[in-house]
């Protein structure tokens, strides 16, 4: 039977993203937050695989998060949801989709290594979507600790104004309190804490003044304002996502852990205060319980014994189990039996869900990540999440014939689980080709391919290589065969030269060809270029143009022009210079500024064109045309090279010439390959 419902009515609702870089200890703040709030005895810790947050066998045993942990606490009569994200950009749909369900965003930031590629990531995601954020400066108890360091870090590089609302007494393991900016009187603190109180108390006046134009006139008029209406106007901005406070937290020891939460309560926005919800077609909802229901299916996962969980953002309305929903993405009802909220791995199953709620639905087939649901009498379709492109392919081979035929199905509840991912094999060599956003992402994929009873070996992808001409040449090709009866004739003249795309013509003249032949003679072009001369790779980039033939009113016919045709493509081929051709991709890594030089030193010995260079605060981005075989592990590489604080995405750039040398290796291994096979 279900329970009654978990957040008693009237109650206000809080949905906070804690998003940030991989490391930053998000996992360990959603602890602290628990505990603090009485919704937790005792903080579990990373480490040990104990916290509510990182409860699955994955992630117990890389020690990262790898999906998004839903946790609830209540704090100060409000219900407040926590989405802890992973940090790794490789599960940026977690990412994003834990973002998008929520009303605000904790950023966490580590005092150690201060702004890197996975804050200004998700700082970017929170822009677009004008969310209020507060910015936490997470572990303070550690050695080399610098909160004013990370503070000027954070306003170089983040847009908007960041402002400390709180300043750490002591730092590393002296850390051992924190000051209200606003509220401390200087006369009461160690003298050392008092010119930077000073300092952090006129920056923050300044941002919160900056947000309200009767302050501001009051403020520039020489007009002295009161502590309490000043933090009554930092609230709003804070609600309002116009000012962005920064506090100093120690997760592990709780210290300022307080003074969050009391900042989370009566600073950020409510579910009901986000404003009027928006459709693809400009229709609106308002985030109400009483309005037309709404909700998106920010995040799927398969669960081995429960089956497919849809977690769901209730936008507006109220939905109860047996309501008929509309599935607006894609055109169908479905009827939830049952709704669930959720806990760490704990489903609770609820009477109803209403606007604000992150809830589940568990066994509907129909819903997918990205996808909005709708009363049908009121149907509206909310836009869809944004992904990127996989960055890393591997292939795949099973291990046994039993894991071949399997591999199909498990696939297929990856890709549904996952819609960052993708499976194909590919034309040209064959291969099972597994890609997604980066190494740690297709070595996750594949272990729970295991899970699933399916076993396969990873590999580095072939290189699909191509060949094309350099130059023009002409050539005969005549198929003459006589066996007894009719025979076979055909013959014709051909001139290949280099142009970009395939392109087919006749320049026959007198009747030399009847025309009912050249289609035949084409196909026999098209046959030769599946196999270069040089590896038997596809050729590419060729003009043909038949100039002459002749045939024979008995013996001519479709096959033996399709047999000419070929050979003389094969023989003008030779005479005009082939080249073999390798795979490019056009390549964007960020990563601090910091590591400019190794980057680009690295992205030298794989023989790339760096396109540009574009610094941004602390972050660089680079972009550089790269052939495919020299990143088929860039994405350990850069993790080695940044400490894991680079982050980068390919798309495909064509085709260019491989070097002499390496051309000559390739075709010697393809030679070796295919004596080996015969």
């Amino acid at each position: 039977m279900p329970s009654e419902s978990v957040v008693p009515e009237n109650t206000p609702v809080r949905v906070v993203s804690l998003a940030g870089h991989s490391g930053a200890g998000k996992t360990t703040l959603s602890e602290a937050l628990l505990v603090a709030s009485g919704a937790l005895l005792r903080a579990g810790r990373v480490t040990e695989g104990t916290t509510q947050s990182d409860h699955t066998d994955a992630e117990k045993q890389h020690g990262f998060s790898i999906t998004t942990g839903v946790l609830r606490l209540s704090q100060g009569g409000t219900d407040i949801t926590l989405l802890d994200t992973p940090g790794y950009a490789d599960f940026v749909r977690e990412i994003r989709g834990g973002i998008r369900a929520a009303d605000s965003v904790l950023v966490v930031v580590s005092a150690v290594s201060g702004v890197e590629v996975g804050t200004e990531r998700v700082w970017a995601t929170a822009d677009r979507f004008e969310m209020p954020r507060l910015v936490v400066i997470s572990k303070m108890d550690r050695e080399r600790a610098n909160f004013h360091a990370v503070l000027a870090d954070l306003r170089a590089s983040l847009r908007g104004p960041v402002a400390a609302a709180y300043l750490p007494v002591g730092e590393g393991p002296a850390f051992r309190g924190v000051v209200d900016v606003l509220a401390a009187a200087p006369d009461e603190l160690p003298g050392e804490l008092r010119p930077a109180l000073n300092e952090a108390r006129e920056a923050l006046v300044d941002a919160i003044v900056e947000t309200d134009d009767d302050l501001m006139n009051r403020y520039l008029e020489g007009e002295a304002i009161g502590t309490e209406e000043l933090r009554a106007a930092l609230l709003r901005a804070v609600h309002a996502g116009r000012l962005y406070p920064v506090l100093p937290v120690s997760a592990e020891t709780g210290v300022g852990v307080p003074e969050l939460l009391n900042l989370m309560v009566l600073g950020l926005r409510s579910a009901s205060e986000r404003g009027v919800l928006t459709g693809v077609d400009g229709q609106t909802r308002e985030p109400t319980p009483n309005a037309p229901a709404s909700a998106r299916v920010w995040r799927v996962s398969v669960d081995p014994f429960v089956g497919k969980l849809a977690y769901i953002r209730v936008w507006s309305g109220t939905i109860r189990p047996g309501d008929t929903l509309r599935n607006t993405t894609r055109g169908v009802d479905v009827k939830p039996a049952h709704l669930y909220v959720v806990s760490g791995k704990d489903l609770t199953e609820v009477p109803e869900l209403r606007a604000g709620m992150i809830g589940v639905l568990t066994k509907i087939p129909e819903l997918h990540t990205g996808d909005t649901l709708a009363d049908p009498a009121h149907p509206i379709e909310y836009d869809p999440l944004v992904l990127p492109d996989p960055a890393h392919t591997v292939a795949l081979f099973p291990k046994t014939r039993q894991d071949e035929d399997r591999l199909s199905t498990a696939i297929g509840r990856l890709l549904d689980e996952d819609p960052t991912l993708r499976f194909a094999r590919e034309g040209q060599t064959g291969e099972l080709l597994l890609s997604g956003m980066g190494d740690m992402h297709t070595t996750i994929a594949v272990e729970k391919l295991a899970a699933l009873g399916v076993n396969v070996d990873t590999g580095v992808p072939q290189i699909p290589y191509r060949e094309t001409i350099r130059a023009v040449s002409q050539a005969q090709g005549k198929h003459k065969k006589q066996s007894g009866g009719h025979g076979q004739y055909g013959d014709c003249h051909l001139r290949v030269e280099p142009r970009e795309g395939f392109s087919f013509r006749s320049e026959v003249v007198g009747g030399a060809i009847p025309g009912k032949y050249l289609p035949s003679i084409e196909k026999g072009v098209q046959d030769a270029m599946q196999k270069g001369p040089l590896a038997g790779y596809p050729m590419q980039d060729v003009h043909v143009a038949v100039t002459h033939g002749s045939y024979h009113d008995v013996d001519s016919s479709d096959l033996a022009f399709r047999t000419a045709g070929a050979l003389a493509f094969r023989n003008a081929v030779e005479g005009a210079k082939p080249v073999l051709l390798e795979p490019v991709m056009l390549l964007k890594v960020r990563a601090p500024a910091q590591f400019t030089g190794d980057l680009i030193g690295d992205l030298q010995t794989r023989r790339a064109r760096v396109q540009g260079m574009d610094p941004e605060g602390t972050v660089i981005t680079i972009t550089a045309v790269v052939p495919q075989s020299e990143l088929q592990t860039y994405s350990a590489d850069l993790r080695s090279m940044t400490g894991d604080r680079g982050a980068f995405s390919v798309k495909p750039a064509g085709y260019q010439d491989l070097p002499e040398h390496l051309a000559k290796k390739v075709i010697e291994a393809r030679k070796e390959a295919a004596s080996l096979s015969s």
